[in-house]
This record gives structure tokens, sequence and C-alpha cells, in this order.
């Protein structure tokens, strides 16, 4: 029986790929547990019609990180800190804090998450972190946050 994949299955395939499988592992497995779907020629049509919308989907997202990035490129969000006798700062500097400044600072929604250096910022100074605005099948966008810790007198 030629089943769609609407799900990826382990051991069997990827989701949106068309295979043949026995008839009782469809009827009693992959249909009820929406996994997959019967192979028909309407439902090729609206596969093809998802395939597209996702597409252009994917597209729009890469479209609006590459702006995001931009943005992001003449940008420094301003922390003060703290600093002791020795020069050094007392705490760090967050993701989340990042996160937060930007957009109060600037109106760029970014996301803690997606940054690819993990580490806090914890030097007084310019530090350059990271982000991963999109990664998908377009390739990814990486964008550069700049941020600039002052000593608070």
């Amino acid at each position: 029986m030629k089943v769609i994949l609407l799900a990826d299955v382990k051991k069997v395939g990827r989701k949106g790929e068309t295979i043949e499988v026995s008839s009782g592992y469809a009827t009693n497995y992959l249909i009820p547990r929406k996994l997959a779907m019967l192979s028909t020629e309407a439902n090729q049509n609206k596969l093809a019609k998802d395939n597209a919308a996702e597409e252009a989907r994917q597209k729009a997202l890469k479209a609006e990180a590459e702006e995001a990035a931009d943005k992001l490129r003449g940008v420094s969000v301003e922390f003060k800190a703290k600093v002791g006798s020795d020069g050094r700062m007392f705490g760090s500097i967050s993701p989340k804090q990042i996160e937060d400044e930007c957009f109060k600072q600037h109106g760029i929604k970014i996301d803690k998450r997606k940054f690819i250096d993990k580490y806090p910022a914890n030097a007084i100074g310019y530090t350059r972190l990271k982000i991963e605005l999109y990664k998908g099948s377009e390739g990814e966008v990486i964008g550069t946050v700049s941020v600039h810790i002052s000593e608070d007198k």
C-alpha cells in the first residue's frame, strides 16, 4: 500500500516521502496515529500545495532574519556594572538581559536561546556575541550584537 508520510517515522522514512508499506502496518498503525495518509492523486496535490506554502514561509522567515541581522550590525547595547577595586566586574550580563535591553533600546526582538556564544558578558568594554537568527533549508543567517559594558560610578 502506498502512503505519504506526514511525520518522520524511524526506520521507515521522512516527512513528505511516498513509500510502499504493508497494508496492515498502514491501516493499523500509520494512518490511525496520523503519521501517514493514503497516496491518492488528491493527497499528492495537497502535499505539493503544502510544500509550496512551507517554502514560501521559509523564504519570508529568512528575509526577516536578514533584515534583523542588518539592523543588528550597527547596534550597540549599553550596560553599566559595578566594578571592584581590582578592576573586575561584579557578576555578569546574561543573554536574557541582552535580549531585554536590545528590545528596550533599539526595538529589535531576538531570542536568548539563539545565542551561539552561550557565555555571559563579564568584562568591561565591548563584547561581540553571535546570534543564529535563522536556520533552515535555505541556509542560515547569523547576526552579531555588540555589548558595551561601562563602569557604574
